[in-house]
């Protein structure tokens, strides 16, 4: 008793030391999978700046283009690479891993579950927390991930736009990989009420049921 008491507390004190650290204060993403525009604007900015390194190799452009209510025609044009591509395959990434761990040391991740795995306000908060170091290797850090090992692409976007327009993109880009990561998400969640309705419907028949069958008890 007296070493599981020990080790109790031990595990209390280690917990308050991390939660007391130097773990980042996340910004809230107040995304909205159910804003079809907003994913349609993250879904081309996920496109355009994210595929040359990552890919989200449980997504394919043809389910993207069903969702999102994206003609095929607009995603052939817009999101596949030079024909190379077809709205069938799952989105890759344009850099080989070999190549990226190559060029950065470590093999950019897949992002498809990225913000089921972190949480969207993660995701967030580390799209709009780069800053320049040129301590660092590609003369940016982050304030979510220290020394983190990504070149910041997005920094002549970034550059060209206001702070608030350039925090709009990134809630956006950020609900896009919130819906990626689980795209029967906003059709569970619409789904749900309807559930919820038939429930509260069924209640007066089985509490009415109920008392026809107690009646004679009491």
């Amino acid at each position: 008793m007296k070493r599981l008491a020990i080790t109790t507390i031990l595990m209390l004190f280690s917990t308050l030391l991390y939660a007391s650290g130097t773990s980042p204060v996340l910004k809230k993403a107040n995304t909205d999978i159910h804003d079809k525009e907003s994913l349609r604007h993250g879904a081309q900015l996920f496109i355009d700046h994210c595929t040359t390194c990552h890919s989200a190799k449980y997504m394919r452009y043809e389910r993207l283009a069903q969702d999102l209510e994206i003609s095929e025609e607009d995603v052939a044009k817009n999101m596949l690479r030079g024909g190379t591509i077809k709205i069938t395959d799952t989105i890759s990434a344009a850099m080989s891993a070999e190549a990226g761990k190559q060029v950065y040391g470590v093999a950019p991740p897949d992002l498809t579950l990225e913000a089921k795995y972190q949480g969207v306000d993660w995701v967030y908060s580390y799209l709009t927390g780069f800053y320049k170091d040129e301590n660092t290797t590609f003369g940016y850090n982050n304030h979510v991930l220290d020394n983190v090992a990504m070149p910041w692409v997005l920094a002549s976007l970034q550059e060209s736009m206001s702070e608030e327009d350039f925090s709009s993109d990134m809630r956006d880009l950020t609900n896009f990989m919130d819906y990626m990561a689980e795209p029967i998400k906003p059709w569970r969640q619409n789904f749900g009420k309807y559930v919820l309705i038939f429930l509260l419907i069924l209640l007066i028949p089985v509490w009415l049921l109920k008392k026809e069958y107690w009646k004679d008890i009491h």
